[in-house]
């Protein structure tokens, strides 16, 4: 299914339908502040198998981030880090960040595997964030988006659904996704390290 989803002013109806999808165990494919992005209910364990198998990767290996859409949801999924990486979060999110954190035992339990860190991000995006928001818990997602892959076949809706329809139970068309991804911050020694420049300009 292919659903127009307005970014300024999400339709309450509309995020119900994608919360249902998600709550059935379903796998999305969402626009987010950068690149379009393939997630589905951070519970839902069949729904990361079938990401695994779409994006032909295992959970150790492939680099999937938590989205949150406020800061109090650190603390379930991350070890207790110092203030000053603390304040570089909340001062550069939302937006086009992913942050590496180390991870807490509740991580390894979602992904079946010896998962030490996990990326954080918290898009600029009205449509993803009233879907956390409605959903009571994080997304978990990775980007479409491959460096060998043709821009339109990731940034244009219409076209991720003819790619993907039969392979994804939804995907919500917000309008032209970009093709840069998020910066990519490792905070995981205390001092923040951009191990991938993207879209973001970090604020310290």
């Amino acid at each position: 299914m292919l659903l127009k989803v307005y970014q300024e002013n999400p339709a309450p109806r509309h995020i119900r339908q994608i919360i249902q999808v998600l709550n059935d165990g379903g796998v999305i494919i969402f626009p987010t502040d950068t690149v379009y992005a393939i997630g589905c209910s951070l519970f839902q364990k069949k729904a990361l198998n079938r990401i695994e198998q779409i994006k032909g990767t295992k959970k150790e290996k492939k680099n999937y981030s938590i989205l949150i859409n406020n800061l109090s949801m650190l603390a379930e999924y991350t070890k207790p880090f110092d203030n000053h990486i603390f304040r570089l979060i909340r001062k550069n999110l939302p937006g086009p960040f992913t942050f590496i954190l180390n991870a807490n035992g509740n991580v390894p339990k979602i992904f079946q595997s010896k998962k030490k860190t996990i990326g954080i991000r918290m898009p600029d995006n009205n449509i993803v964030n009233s879907i956390i928001e409605e959903l009571g818990h994080p997304l978990l997602a990775t980007s479409l988006k491959d460096e060998d892959e043709v821009v339109e076949y990731t940034t244009d809706p219409e076209l991720i659904y003819e790619r993907y329809k039969d392979k994804v139970d939804l995907v919500v068309d917000g309008g032209y996704g970009d093709n840069e991804a998020s910066t990519v911050v490792d905070c995981t020694s205390g001092i923040p390290e951009i191990i991938r420049q993207g879209k973001g300009i970090l604020l310290e």
